[in-house]
């Protein structure tokens, strides 16, 4: 634990070093700050660094563990906050040029308890405009360079592109982004991270600027599955400001986390839903469902009653409607300074009848109880998170999106984690994803730290300038 390095850390490494004092929270963001300001400005992860302030906390912090004053396991370790979290009295500007000085009034519920468990917020990452995007190009604010490729500038994966970043390239141990349609688990695929999405319901909201109040769902990008699960245990819970928590009695992952996967039955891509996947991608989905199978899991094959397609495009219907429901009047007014590859995906919203949205939702319910009736008897679907690895950003098509996969779990009410999952012949992460019941959390963790372990991928970090 001497020689564990600080940039590199994962959470539960920095937690055991602080308890044994063979680090301090000083060290790690003395060495993180060294870090940020030597590679974000090529990287564009951050858009604000708190320094001063994380410097005066990691000094508390250090002060109150040697006293035995340790508030938990989290005491002293660093996180970094998307850009839509508010802070009070902190800019929040949501991506948008629009909200460049737009002042939080208030500080969400989830950076709350984080600061309550003693961690320490090192700043605010960059966001797609309004969380409205899969590639996590921003026009105005600047888009995250994917650290995994020197030469090229690819796609960090939206909207969470900073806090993938930041993770990936040692700014961070770990960051919260939101995910609506992917936003967590894309950036965590393309970065070669492990990425969090929960039920909805499962982490308050307020305090997070919206897109679809249906389906956001704020959750950890983190190196480790073991840094997720401690992550989301410290969030989830009943938030009297936040109506959806209290769908749900708590539940600590913890405990089941390292009970494998022998017998349990996971599912996998049926053949008619591999079309227009790169075959390097199929290929590290295969020998993962194959390393699972390897483990004592059982392998079965499910019919889904719908093709995927169906249930991306109808998630698109809410979050239109929604998302032009909050910032409708700022990409209607041609003077604000709006991403115009966002503009565009926020007005479909504004031909969304009352009557079409509200058909939607009911949609949704039927098409929740549909699919929960195909798959009920098995634990967890196994997909790829993304249907190709990064590309360059100017083959971004900015009319389409990367979540393919990932969508459906927000509009099927599942929760679901990308885990890394192989590197394609460029050198670039591949991504497992596991979806799980709704409130199945637990699940999901238990399957990937299983999987995590039985790899080696979580081990390979992008290359140094």
């Amino acid at each position: 634990m001497a020689t564990l390095d600080p940039v590199w850390a994962t959470v539960a490494e920095l937690s055991h070093a602080f308890a044994t004092r063979a680090l301090s929270p000083v060290d790690v963001v003395d060495a993180l700050m060294a870090r940020i300001s030597r590679r974000n400005p090529a990287l564009h992860a951050y858009i604000a660094v708190y320094e001063a302030e994380a410097r005066l906390a990691a000094e508390a912090a250090d002060k109150a563990i040697r006293s035995g004053h340790r508030v938990g396991p989290l005491h002293g370790v660093p996180i970094a906050l998307k850009d839509l979290v508010d802070l009070q009295g902190r800019v929040t500007t949501g991506g948008s040029k629009v909200w460049a000085e737009r002042v939080s009034p208030v500080t969400a519920t989830l950076a709350e308890r984080l600061i309550a468990a003693g961690m320490i917020v090192l700043g605010k990452t960059h966001t797609v405009e309004f969380a409205m995007g899969s590639w996590g190009t921003n026009t105005h604010m600047g888009t995250p360079r994917n650290p995994w490729d020197l030469a090229v500038h690819r796609t960090p994966g939206g909207s969470s592109s900073g806090s993938g970043v930041a993770v990936s390239a040692g700014l961070a141990p770990v960051a919260i982004g939101t995910d609506t349609g992917g936003s967590v688990r894309i950036p965590a695929a393309w970065c070669g991270i492990v990425g969090l999405k929960v039920t909805a319901g499962r982490i308050s909201t307020y305090g997070v600027l919206p897109l679809s109040s249906t389906l956001d769902t704020p959750g950890p990008l983190a190196r480790s599955v073991e840094d997720a699960a401690l992550i989301y245990r410290a969030l989830s819970g009943p938030d009297p400001r936040d109506p959806q928590t209290f769908a749900w009695t708590p539940a600590d992952p913890l405990p089941i986390l390292r009970r494998g996967v022998e017998g349990l039955r996971l599912a996998v891509l049926p053949d008619v839903e591999r079309t227009g996947v790169e075959k390097e991608v199929l290929a590290a989905y295969d020998a993962a469902v194959n390393a699972l199978a390897g483990l004592g899991a059982r392998i079965v094959q499910v019919e889904f009653p719908r093709r995927l397609s169906d249930y991306a495009g109808a998630t698109g219907v809410i979050i239109g409607a929604e998302g032009y429901r909050f910032v409708g009047h700022l990409v209607d007014d041609g003077n604000m300074p709006t991403d115009p590859h966002v503009r565009p995906r926020i007005q479909l919203g504004r031909n969304i009848s009352a009557r079409d949205y509200l058909l939607a939702l009911a949609q949704r319910e039927e098409h929740k109880r549909e699919f929960a009736a195909a798959v009920g008897d098995v634990d967890a679907i196994l997909t790829p998170t993304a249907q190709t690895a990064a590309i360059p950003i100017e083959r971004a098509d900015q009319k389409g999106t990367a979540a393919h996969f990932t969508r459906p779990g927000n509009y099927l009410g599942l929760c679901g984690l990308a885990v890394p999952g192989g590197f394609s012949a460029e050198g670039m992460p591949l991504s497992l994803q596991i979806l799980c019941h709704a409130g199945d959390e637990a699940t999901a963790l238990r399957i990937g730290w299983a999987y995590e372990q039985a790899t080696s991928w979580k081990a390979r970090r992008p290359p140094e300038p």
